[in-house]
């Protein structure tokens, strides 16, 4: 149901396309403040030219709370722009991209939030007490007040902007051209996975890092299409970005942030917490305490079913 509701607009292939590449513009837009720092300070000679395909060395040509606005600005852009797409392009509401209730369910977005915040801070917590030394007391009290403000600013449309796109826009055109439910879900837990390559995570862990990034999409896939609405996964994804960035950074962490802790320890010594125990433990146990909740029906149906394009007088009736 959540799927069909792309019929509702224009959903040829070729829109589809065109919807991807404006969303691209608007992140090449927004990247712009970006690229004339770096030419700025290339100009002034303080850029050692060799070292700009290392993530880390870019990361690091700036103060950490300045390079962060840097680092979430282009999913700012590639929100708006993504919208002015499915609103132009499509004629599709907001609202049906988001979920098929009559509004969208913030308390849906609070109760994942809550939820996953609190889990996530909590298993950092208890990795502190456990073992200290592989952690540095990182806390300054103003800078951690400006990565406060930023945090609460960005991080909402840095993560926003991945759930429109993936289990949003991406969910629901790749699901209405293929007829498919299951299709949609893969394809889109691998392009995402597939998208977090570049980080600096991929480098210090290798290519197991990826299980973590595919099975998290595929998470947030199954949060959305059992959910009928992308509200449960809003909440989560921002939740997990933004608690992360407030408690723990690291040097190889594509978030480097004046957070409260610094994690110093070997990333090979933590790949199965970081990588298995989520994907394989974790997700499952909070998509049963999801489905107890919210009282989930017909797994099968709902994940691996036909996409059904509504009656047509229906249609004209809901809009009547």
């Amino acid at each position: 149901m959540y799927i069909s509701q792309a019929y509702k607009g224009l959903h040829e292939w070729w829109s589809y396309i065109v919807g991807v590449i404006i969303a691209f513009i608007g992140i090449a837009i927004f990247s712009a403040p970006h690229v004339v720092a770096i030419s700025l300070k290339t100009l002034q000679g303080g850029v050692d030219l060799t070292k700009m395909d290392d993530t880390n060395y870019i990361m690091g040509m700036f103060e950490s709370n300045l390079n962060l606005i840097f680092v979430m600005l282009p999913f700012l852009g590639g929100l708006i722009f993504l919208f002015i797409a499915v609103k132009y392009i499509h004629k599709l509401p907001l609202l049906k991209l988001t979920t098929t209730r009559d509004s969208i369910d913030w308390k849906r977005v609070l109760f994942s939030f809550i939820l996953w915040g609190g889990i996530s801070s909590l298993f950092i917590l208890i990795d502190y007490t456990m073992s200290p030394e592989n952690y540095l007391y990182n806390f300054q009290l103003n800078k951690f007040l400006i990565l406060l403000v930023i945090a609460v600013v960005l991080v909402p449309f840095q993560t926003s902007f991945e759930e429109y796109m993936f289990r949003g826009y991406l969910m629901q055109g790749i699901g209405v051209i293929t007829k498919s439910k299951l299709i949609p879900l893969i394809l889109t837990s691998l392009i995402f996975g597939g998208l977090h390559i570049a980080n600096p995570e991929v480098a210090q862990l290798g290519y197991t890092i990826m299980v973590y990034y595919i099975g998290t999409g595929l998470f947030l896939g199954v949060l959305t299409l059992m959910d009928e609405g992308m509200e449960l996964s809003l909440g989560f994804h921002a939740a997990n970005n933004f608690f992360t960035a407030l408690l723990v950074t690291s040097d190889w962490s594509a978030l480097q942030t004046y957070s409260i802790f610094k994690d110093i320890s070997d990333p090979g010594e933590a790949s199965f917490i970081e990588i298995f125990l989520p994907v394989f433990v974790i997700f499952p146990i909070l998509l049963f305490i999801f489905s107890k909740k919210y009282n989930w029906t017909d797994w099968k149906e709902k994940l691996t079913g036909r996409v059904i394009e509504p009656n047509p007088e229906s249609a004209l009736n809901e809009h009547v």
